[in-house]
């Protein structure tokens, strides 16, 4: 058989044609995502033919992309199982097989063979967020101009991010905020590649340019920047070697998150008081010797807190009003060092997490960036007055941790008050299994109360606490055995709203 019938067979699904025995036939299994079996089309293909199960056709498709495209759920499996490797998390093959996958049951596959990941399948708001700093040159302070092309950045990202610029821009450029740069061999493209490594972990620069790429990284001592361009030239050479008469266009090197976070983690630490950093305990980075972040702004919470407000202004309206005094809360006085003061009214450390929050979408120092107890209770209204959505939801994140039959009720009505959606759905959900015992608390009693006061006053449409509760009821029943312990549950929670005259 030869490749164009090989490929006609994956878009069919053409089985007669793809298993020749009727043994491999009789053999074969329709599975289900996550099995620990395999199902045998085109097994004799691959198996007794060599056929490599990672060809391309002359439109550059592999036979997983007409697999998946078309709907073969079995075929899909075997090519996952035999070594396909042109879907690879974080990359373009491998996220669009999530997106043109035919069936609920390949995307599972393409999860459970660990071809797509989580953090590829949300928006990533934090580098979107640091690309646009980039971009837009917000706040910048200074200027590297590249055979005549302008580049905007931030002195206190460069140098959180690179050890180099640290060094050159507190030595070499030390007070310049236009950097002129007419080496030959720097060219405009690579260099704008390198700060865009430099903001978001990522890089997006044409085949052309990476031999002038990995001049520059090496020059600047970004060693995981060079590895990472080295193993991709090669695994491009390997790629255009196999398929004649191909050509790459573009080198993508994808997002490493984790340096990136930790070296804004560095930053974030730098702005702290002296006398804070010391309650931190062990940071899971190294300390901040001799690195000058270049602040523009002192917030004083009680103490200094040197910051930038590119950071502050990009990712909160509140702030942005406010650095610019359309608030006319700016008291104009000065800092150290001649940096405008604004004095905020919150304690420090509350701000802390907010910082800390701002550098690197974390709220503080804790596994996973969670808060701790009874920061969890005190930031969401810091959050809520700042405008800062993300880190009220965090909030939410960490209190569902926090979360028992005891303080079920008080979750809730935090949940409510700074509108966290998964918490309070997480609270009614506990709610409907300990409904039993929940009927007979005042707290819970006076929640409905005013939930009822609520909708006669046409606040709201109905009682959305106890319809949320009986939703949870219904909803958790898996098989005729349990419908009865839901029924005596229901009717607990409707003696209950009889009990203090509500019919509903």
């Amino acid at each position: 058989m030869d490749t164009s019938e090989l490929f006609a067979s994956y878009r069919k699904g053409d089985m007669g044609r793809a298993v020749r025995t009727p043994a491999a036939r009789e053999t074969m299994t329709l599975l289900t995502p996550g099995s620990d079996l395999y199902p045998l089309p085109s097994q004799c293909l691959v198996e007794q033919r060599d056929v490599e199960v990672n060809v391309w056709d002359k439109w550059n498709s592999t036979l997983l992309y007409y697999a998946y495209l078309c709907g073969h759920e079995e075929l899909v499996l075997y090519l996952l199982a035999n070594g396909c490797r042109y879907c690879k998390a974080n990359t373009f093959q491998g996220e669009s097989c999530l997106c043109g996958a035919a069936s609920d049951n390949i995307c599972w596959a393409l999860c459970d063979y660990k071809q797509v990941t989580a953090s590829c399948r949300r928006w990533d708001y934090y580098s979107d967020f640091l690309q646009h700093l980039l971009d837009q040159g917000i706040h910048n302070d200074v200027v590297f101009v590249v055979h005549g092309k302008p580049f905007q950045a931030h002195h206190c990202i460069l140098g959180a991010c690179s050890t180099y610029f640290a060094n050159m821009l507190d030595t070499k450029w030390e007070g310049q905020s236009i950097v002129i740069l007419r080496h030959p061999l720097i060219n405009p493209v690579a260099f704008g590649a390198l700060l865009q490594y430099l903001y978001t972990g990522t890089l997006d620069v044409g085949v052309e340019h990476i031999s002038e790429c990995e001049r520059l990284a090496k020059q600047c001592q970004l060693l995981d920047l060079l590895n990472d361009l080295e193993a991709k030239c090669t695994e491009v050479s390997e790629f255009v070697e196999s398929k004649p008469g191909t050509y790459m266009k573009v080198h993508q090197a994808p997002p490493e998150e984790p340096w990136l976070w930790e070296d804004m983690a560095l930053l974030a630490d730098c702005t702290l008081p002296p006398d804070l950093r010391c309650d931190l305990g062990e940071l899971p980075f190294p300390g901040p010797s001799g690195f000058n972040i270049c602040p523009d702004v002192c917030f004083a919470e009680g103490c200094s807190f040197l910051c930038h407000k590119a950071f502050f202004c990009g990712y909160s309206d509140y702030f942005w009003a406010l650095l610019d005094d359309h608030f006319q809360e700016n008291e104009r006085m000065e800092a150290s060092g001649g940096l405008p003061a604004v004095t905020l009214h919150s304690l420090p450390d509350i701000f802390t997490h907010l910082l800390y929050y701002i550098c690197r979408t974390h709220g503080g120092t804790g596994c996973g960036g969670l808060f701790p107890p009874k920061a969890a209770h005190d930031v969401p209204g810091v959050a809520d007055m700042y405008v800062l959505p993300g880190l009220k939801r965090l909030c939410g994140r960490s209190l569902a941790y926090l979360l028992d039959q005891d303080n079920v009720v008080g979750m809730w009505r935090v949940a409510r008050l700074f509108h966290l959606v998964r918490l309070e759905d997480k609270c009614t959900e506990d709610m409907a299994k300990v409904i039993k015992k929940l009927v007979e608390r005042k707290d819970f009693e006076e929640a409905v109360q005013e939930e009822a006061k609520a909708v006669a006053e046409q606040e709201q449409d109905s009682m959305l606490l106890v319809d949320d509760i009986r939703f949870h009821l219904t909803n958790r029943v898996q098989a005729y055995s349990n419908a009865k312990e839901m029924r005596q549950r229901l009717c607990t929670l409707e003696d209950l709203l009889v009990s203090i005259g509500l019919d509903c």
